[in-house]
């Protein structure tokens, strides 16, 4: 009764509008197909239009800006290049290696039992009010894992929740929410500062050719944004989501396995968690090791600050997949559901084949980001977005309060934060400097812009997997069903990184340590 009550309040509104709406879409792999198709006539027109805009990096031989056209997609080159390069446009898709590798030493952490042993374990007396808040910091702080936290965080936390009693597809809205909408937010600095800032300074030297990055110089600023998103995440997904859910039933052996949170643990199942945690100790051991031993293979000796960590956050991925590797071979052969190394094989065999919906899906993804990109559209739609704020002449909190919507609207075409922000900082970050900006706080307002509507997207090279992930708990979660669910979240993130954003600035606190959000060009 209470199901269908849930069910029926579920169907009502506009998100039971926009869930009903989507699933009547075709599948998500054929939709990709269709706008594939729609780019194609799209590409002809503007090529034919002669639609164009002046890159704001590359230069001509004599110094003119190069002048990107936009491409015909049935152009002589982009027809070859379709046909000749498909297995690289293919192979190539950006989450596809990180999905492969950290799923094969997953596969066999989740078959052997480990997960929902350590999960049982680990949330039989918690409280279970307490879940989301502490689901949505770990996928916050995990984003200096960088692309791991989606393949890592987001199934784990619909395991927490279902060993808890409670929805697990609500564990993956609160996990998705935090990992990608709250993408900027963080506790700490990390690679994506990095990698931010030395795009800001490039773009900032336009002007002040002494101007030196500083690579903490959102640190208070995503701290903030953590303190903040934190309760959002939180009231979204207790008060709106999970309520829209339902009841969880489950559909699969997996999902009965993991939902029985109320037994106590065998003695076989304990031996299997001490001794998969000596082995998951085992492998931090060795990676603090490569950070910290002799040669720092991990450790950018080069470099400065938290760049000086970036090759120990990409070395994650790999080391996730050792570790739940190591930590799951260990638990099974304590806890008796690995005999031989055979068993092994075939568990990781068994993970691949989970994956064979969002291979399909991949290769169909793949080839429409690929295709957006050689028709100049989405690099031609940036630009002019930036001329757009540069014309405004807003008051300067509403006028980044105008970059956090410019980039949340610019995200829903160009996923990769570093992508849009080498296409957007030679403009903001040069104009809002003559503003009296400092270039910490524009980086700052593309940060919040460029996480909140990560969630919403299907163009977001993550969003199939996290489709996938839903569905392996409730078979009939389609396309419209995931928008309907990360709707509030998109909504909620982005209205308070924006007003965050503009009391920031109007009271003028620093971003970071001998950061602040004013600034003089040098005389």
């Amino acid at each position: 009764m209470a199901e269908a009550v849930a069910q029926a309040n579920a169907n009502k509104g506009v998100l039971g509008w926009i869930e009903r709406t989507g699933n009547k879409l075709p599948d998500p792999v054929f939709i990709f197909f269709y706008l594939i198709g729609a780019l194609i006539v799209v590409s002809l027109v503007a090529a034919a239009s002669g639609y164009s805009a002046l890159h704001p990096t590359e230069k001509m031989a004599e110094g003119a800006p190069v002048l990107l056209q936009a491409t015909s997609l049935l152009s002589a080159e982009n027809i070859r290049r379709l046909w000749v390069e498909m297995p690289q446009t293919f192979t190539h898709f950006h989450p596809l290696g990180y999905v492969l590798v950290v799923m094969l030493g997953a596969g066999v952490a989740e078959r052997t039992g480990l997960f929902a042993a350590a999960m049982r374990g680990a949330v039989r007396n918690a409280p279970k009010f307490l879940l989301t808040p502490m689901v949505a910091l770990v996928a916050m702080i995990g984003n200096l894992a960088a692309d791991a936290a989606y393949v890592v965080l987001i199934p784990l936390a619909a395991v927490l929740y279902a060993a808890a009693g409670r929805h697990p597809i609500a564990g993956i809205g609160a996990s998705f929410a935090g990992v990608s909408g709250g993408f900027s937010a963080n506790l700490f600095p990390g690679q994506l500062d990095a990698l931010l800032f030395g795009i800001t300074e490039a773009a900032a030297e336009a002007l002040a050719p002494e101007w030196d990055a500083n690579l903490v110089g959102n640190w208070y600023f995503i701290a903030g944004m953590t303190l903040i998103y934190l309760p959002v995440i939180w009231f979204v997904t207790d008060r709106i989501i999970e309520p829209r859910l339902g009841v969880f039933k489950p559909e699969t052996e997996a999902a009965k396995t993991a939902t029985d949170g109320d037994k106590p643990l065998t003695a076989g199942q304990k031996k299997g968690l001490v001794w998969a945690g000596l082995a998951g100790a085992a492998v931090m051991l060795a990676w603090a090791f490569f950070a910290i031993g002799p040669g720092t293979p991990l450790i950018d000796e080069t470099a400065e600050g938290p760049a000086r960590m970036s090759p120990f956050f990409r070395s994650l991925v790999a080391g996730f997949f050792v570790l739940f590797l190591a930590a799951g071979w260990a638990y099974g052969a304590a806890a008796g559901t690995v005999k031989t190394h055979r068993d092994i094989v075939r568990m990781m065999t068994e993970s691949m084949a989970d994956l064979a919906y969002y291979l399909v899906l991949a290769f169909a993804a793949a080839h429409f980001v690929a295709m957006f990109n050689w028709s100049n559209l989405g690099l031609i739609f940036a630009i002019h977005g930036a001329a757009a704020i540069e014309a405004s002449n807003l008051p300067l909190p509403l006028l980044l309060g105008f970059i956090v919507l410019m980039t949340g609207l610019v995200n829903l075409f160009v996923g990769s934060a570093s992508a849009k922000w080498a296409l957007l900082a030679p403009v903001m970050v040069p104009m809002m400097m003559i503003l009296g900006v400092s270039p910490e706080a524009t980086t700052a307002a593309y940060r919040v812009g460029d996480s909140a509507t990560n969630i919403i997207t299907p163009l977001m090279v993550y969003f199939p997997l996290i489709l996938t992930f839903c569905q392996r708990w409730r078979k009939d979660f389609g396309l419209g069903s995931l928008m309907a669910m990360m709707i509030p979240y998109s909504i909620w993130l982005l209205l308070t990184g924006l007003v965050m954003t503009i009391v920031w600035v109007a009271l003028g606190a620093p971003l970071g340590p001998a950061a602040p959000v004013d600034y003089a060009l040098p005389g």
